[in-house]
């Protein structure tokens, strides 16, 4: 069965990517960037092999209604992005039942942490860090630049002994892949939110309203929200078209350079000509802010 925000089986593609050559990108698998309650969460990495000066990044953030999914089904991309001259990541971030919110959340911001971190090893340009999502992964790619530096969701007293000038989380810009807004909104309008949403946010909106409403970009949009790309077809019946209207509609009342692609009769995962609309317009944002030469 689907998991609702984000599930997207291996036959639901994002992208379509290209042959690569293996001379062209180093890849790597497994890196290690955080370690909360001792989970030793990883990401693969993508770059170009050579070129001189700093590069933007791309987070990628995989759905699978925060009780599944795996990084891996982002590798593609990564290399892709690689091969047109960006650093490129693909993150594990600890799931529900047993990690509820803001477990996540936390996690996906120490991952902004480490490329920032790590920038002078793999080049990375600190001012340029955009991040992609689908699903799950959107709503958090979503949270990621809504947020930005807010203490509440930093996650520091987790981690131990850090460094007092702690890098920013805040990203650049964001591609939401169909990724809700507004959780109080989601019961009755998803076909499994009422299993799926008590399991993250400890009960269902009746009993965990207010997290409910934390835990929903909607409301944590200001004007200094990052330039957004939302990506949502018209027929999701696991997070519906609306949820991408209202976050719409509130950054541009916070005038919050936002975009949407609409796309007619589509459903939760793209495939065939939506799938390549769909990449054609995350590719084209990406440089367009992250300002790739």
């Amino acid at each position: 069965m689907l998991n609702w925000i984000g599930s997207c089986s291996a036959a639901v593609v994002l992208m379509a990517t290209t042959a690569i050559s293996a001379g062209e990108i180093v890849f790597e698998k497994d890196v290690e960037y955080s370690n909360p309650d001792g989970q030793h969460l990883q990401l693969n990495i993508a770059r170009p092999k050579d070129g001189d000066g700093l590069r933007p990044a791309v987070l990628c953030i995989h759905g699978g209604g925060f009780r599944a999914g795996k990084r891996e089904r982002w590798d593609g991309l990564c290399q892709k992005l690689a091969a047109d001259g960006y650093v490129a990541a693909t993150v594990t971030y600890r799931l529900a039942p047993k990690y509820q919110f803001p477990a996540a959340i936390y996690d996906v911001k120490a991952a902004v942490r480490w490329l920032r971190t790590k920038a002078p090893i793999y080049q990375i340009d600190p001012e340029r860090i955009g991040v992609v999502g689908d699903s799950a992964g959107g709503h958090l790619a979503q949270f990621l630049g809504v947020t930005g530096d807010l203490p509440d969701f930093e996650g520091i007293e987790e981690l131990g002994d850090l460094p007092d000038n702690l890098e920013s989380t805040a990203v650049t810009c964001v591609v939401n892949y169909y990724g809700p807004s507004d959780f109080t909104k989601s019961y009755g309008k998803s076909v499994d939110a009422a299993e799926v949403l008590p399991l993250w946010l400890g009960g269902d909106v009746t009993k965990e309203r207010r997290k409910h409403i934390l835990a929903s970009p909607l409301y944590w949009v200001t004007p200094n929200a990052a330039p957004t790309l939302l990506i949502h077809g018209t027929e999701d019946k696991y997070v519906a078209f609306e949820q991408a209207e209202w976050i719409y509609d509130r950054m541009k009342a916070a005038e919050v350079d936002v975009e949407m692609l609409k796309l007619e009769g589509a459903g939760h995962g793209f495939k065939g000509a939506d799938a390549e609309k769909a990449e054609a317009a995350m590719l084209a944002y990406f440089k367009k802010h992250l300002q790739v030469e």
